[in-house]
């Protein structure tokens, strides 16, 4: 019997809801996903999980924020002067920054001021307590 190692290539069905059921991401309805082990594609504390599951298990975990895309940081919310806008703005709108390095950096338009904007650079899923459900549909040793 096949179970999953930290050498596995993993194809699996998965979903991401949040604490009130409200569905985030999911495969269910589609083609599996495939994933190796250790390549990045899920956060850490996700592939540990999965773990020893075999082939057509199923299983559902409840990720606290800490493992899953971390808690709200104040400190990734920066007041940016609304000059710096050459656009209409929304709450909840997803603008891109670039960093000091011109890396791209999403923030989420929070609140908005005459004179200053808030700007959320959290991931979305910061502070929130995920379910992580899956479905195991074929484990293959990497090559």
């Amino acid at each position: 019997m096949s179970l999953i190692t930290a050498s596995s290539q993993v194809t699996l069905h998965f979903e991401l809801s949040l604490e009130d059921g409200q569905i985030v991401d999911s495969n269910f309805s589609q083609a599996p996903a495939s994933f190796a082990f250790g390549d990045g594609s899920l956060l850490p504390a996700f592939e540990e999980a999965l773990l020893g599951m075999q082939i057509d298990q199923q299983a559902s975990f409840v990720m606290p924020p800490e493992k899953a895309f971390g808690v709200h940081n104040e400190n990734n919310v920066q007041r940016i002067p609304r000059s710096q806008f050459d656009m209409d703005l929304e709450e909840g709108m997803v603008v891109s920054f670039a960093d000091v390095s011109k890396n791209e950096l999403p923030g989420v338009i929070a609140e908005i001021g005459e004179k200053e904007v808030l700007v959320d650079f959290n991931h979305p899923l910061a502070g929130r307590s995920l379910t992580f459900r899956v479905q195991i549909v074929a484990i293959e040793e990497a090559a």
